[in-house]
């Protein structure tokens, strides 16, 4: 019998509105891997659409859990990291992840900074500069169109849409094909929406794209990566994995959407969880 992977799940926990910790624990869970949260911080919401929430820091309590696993030698298969309060936590990521990557353990960074061309307003100059840095220590890294814009130190309206441009941008965010990128929030032709992902096992890039449900929710970008962290660590190649985190979200945000849900509570996904049970689901 095969062991269930073990997945380093390094986020934020918002109580309520579906976002980080509250989207990746039950969705790698969903698609039968073993997540171990190491929580970077505790708020009441998230940031997006709410006013007044608590905010509770975690890092000395993450340095110390990280410090706890390396002594236990837990066997990780893969860190996927998220939402981070600070350049310190990201330092400390950066170093677990070095060490889980001498076990064999795949890393996947989203590197969450901000979206539509806008910069989050936790975030600083410096942890722009550490999450670059804890960027460059993974095998996957799964950047919006925003972040890419950062990563490459260039302005967001210089990123074309174009499929050539596109193609452009996922090579430069690749540090020369040493890491896979899935570029999200592309669209190639009106009405879709998908990613472009390079993958350094084939040095190729592919498109993946569905239909754009026509309204944006808070968390969708952590619902896409986590689905395709559990793709990954099932073995679906980079592009297959992707087409199936477009598609779930897509089918997650149309269902949504249809419900006229605020937008700030994220996407309605835990009637759908079903559709990812099992290895290789077709969609």
């Amino acid at each position: 019998m095969t062991r269930t992977p073990l997945t380093a799940a390094i986020h934020d926990l918002s109580g309520f509105g579906r976002c980080s910790l509250t989207i990746v624990l039950p969705v790698l869970s969903a698609m039968g891997v073993q997540c171990c949260p190491m929580p970077t911080a505790c708020l009441s919401t998230h940031t997006g659409g709410f006013d007044g929430n608590t905010f509770l820091d975690l890092t000395d309590a993450l340095s110390g859990a990280m410090d706890h696993y390396r002594r236990l030698n837990l066997p990780f298969d893969a860190v996927y990291t998220g939402f981070m309060g600070s350049a310190r936590q990201m330092a400390l990521s950066a170093d677990f992840l070095r060490w889980a990557r001498t076990g064999g353990a795949l890393s996947i960074v989203d590197p969450v900074m901000g979206d539509n061309g806008r910069l989050y307003r936790t975030y600083t100059p410096e942890m722009c500069a550490g999450m670059a840095a804890l960027s460059a220590e993974a095998d996957v890294i799964v950047p919006n169109r925003t972040e890419a814009a950062l990563l490459l130190n260039v302005p967001y309206d210089h990123l074309d849409q174009s499929e050539a441009a596109l193609r452009q941008t996922a090579e430069a965010l690749s540090l020369d094909g040493r890491r896979s990128v899935v570029l999200t929030g592309v669209s190639l032709t009106p009405g879709q929406t998908g990613a472009a992902c390079f993958d350094r096992d084939t040095a190729a890039v592919t498109f993946v794209q569905t239909d754009f449900v026509g309204r944006a929710f808070h968390g969708t970008g952590d619902l896409f990566a986590s689905v395709l962290t559990g793709a990954l660590l099932q073995g679906d190649p980079l592009p297959r994995a992707a087409q199936r985190a477009a598609k779930f979200v897509r089918d997650c945000a149309a269902r949504t959407a249809a419900e006229d849900l605020p937008p700030r509570e994220g996407v309605d996904f835990e009637p759908l969880l079903g559709r990812l049970t099992g290895k290789r689901r077709e969609p």
